[in-house]
């Protein structure tokens, strides 16, 4: 059976949740409509003409892309515009785009994180935080037979994380009561008959961005018709999200040895390269796309070396007055972004024993010739 465009949309915001993008970024549902049957996704860095011509020869009916192809309001749409060409083809080929930028560029487990990793950094923390996640705790009552499965259930669906544990709970033991009414229809007991039984009161914590899932998860898990929980805002706050990444390598290595590991990494034939090529660096910040504006952020927290695209040459001069070391893959290294995405969303799709599929597109975008 193949899914709404609808369903594999919320399944991708499972992985790059809308709220994580930046304030005014160009992202979501872009040309088209969700509201159909979709065989195929293509996963694209851009959305060129020969990634629609792609999708139409291969039977594509929706494109998740990381950059957008509408920036501000249209006032008109002229077809004998390269823009409105591609529009216009996109439209009589019922192609739908959605665009995923900085929501996956600050998702755990998105764009930085997969540059961070394919360096090799361990012990990663965000570059530039611009968000965290509120704290509530889930206090939910079950009968104690149940309460396994329950606990199960919940944590699966993302509950009980601190830090670097999880599954994190508590459970006491008490004595619950009620009486259902004459249209109710209880797992246990009768309508009209009081009813006592033993059951286990589980606490643990939630993240707000996925409360609505877990108790979801809860709700499904729960014996009882009509469950008791509470959802108790907490002070504390969770985990940090925010654009980039820093983090220490095993052991130093000289930055023009990080500078050819990053070639090999992010499949690059030349960068760009600022500092002493024999300088050993261990502290390297990581961030996808456009990031000379965030030099004061890497200096802040130590880094050796700032790994990013699109440098100017006033910024390449602050960097090494301030002793940071500079490597520029470019701009479409975030192509890495193509077969993850693909990769993560078929592994959704499988769960759920959908025929729906989504590939990484073939097309290079990278508009620059190394010579």
């Amino acid at each position: 059976m193949y899914e709404q465009g609808q369903t594999v949309i919320q399944l991708m915001e499972q992985l790059a949740p809308k709220h994580y993008a930046v304030e005014g970024d160009k992202i979501g549902l872009q040309l088209g409509t969700l509201q159909k049957q979709v065989q195929k996704v293509l996963v694209a860095l851009d959305v060129t003409e020969a990634v629609v011509e792609e999708a139409i020869d291969t039977g594509a009916e929706l494109i998740i892309a990381h950059h957008a192809i509408i920036y501000r309001p249209l006032a008109r749409l002229d077809t004998s515009t390269p823009a409105g060409r591609l529009y216009e083809k996109l439209i009589k080929h019922d192609i739908a785009v959605y665009i995923a930028h900085t929501n996956l560029d600050v998702a755990p487990g998105g764009i930085n994180d997969w540059m961070a990793e394919m360096l090799g950094l361990e012990q990663t923390k965000v570059l530039d935080e611009l968000q965290r996640d509120k704290l509530y705790k889930l206090v939910c009552y079950v009968p104690a037979e149940h309460q396994r499965s329950l606990q199960q259930a919940i944590w699966q669906a993302g509950a009980g994380a601190l830090g670097d544990y999880s599954c994190c709970s508590y459970v006491s033991e008490g004595m619950g009561s009620f009486l259902p009414g004459a249209q109710a229809r209880p797992h246990i007991g009768a309508p009209g008959q009081l009813e006592r039984v033993a059951e286990a009161r589980i606490e643990t914590i939630v993240p707000h961005s996925i409360h609505r899932r877990v108790v979801q998860a809860m709700r499904k898990a729960h014996p009882y018709e009509e469950p008791a929980y509470d959802l108790i805002a907490l002070q504390q706050e969770g985990q940090a999200y925010g654009l980039g990444r820093v983090g220490r390598l095993a052991e130093a290595i000289t930055l023009g040895e990080l500078a050819e590991r990053a070639k090999q990494a992010f499949g690059v034939p030349a960068l760009r390269l600022t500092g002493d090529p024999q300088r050993l660096v261990r502290r390297i910040a990581v961030l996808g796309g456009s990031g000379g504006r965030y030099v004061r952020h890497a200096l802040m927290s130590g880094a050796d070396v700032l790994v990013t695209g699109d440098l100017d040459y006033h910024t390449a001069h602050d960097a090494a007055a301030a002793g940071l070391a500079l490597l520029d893959p470019g701009h479409n290294i975030e192509k890495l972004m193509k077969p993850r995405v693909a990769e993560w969303l078929n592994a959704q799709l499988q769960k759920r024993g959908s025929a729906t599929v989504a590939a990484a597109s073939q097309i290079d975008t990278e508009p620059f010739v190394f010579c």
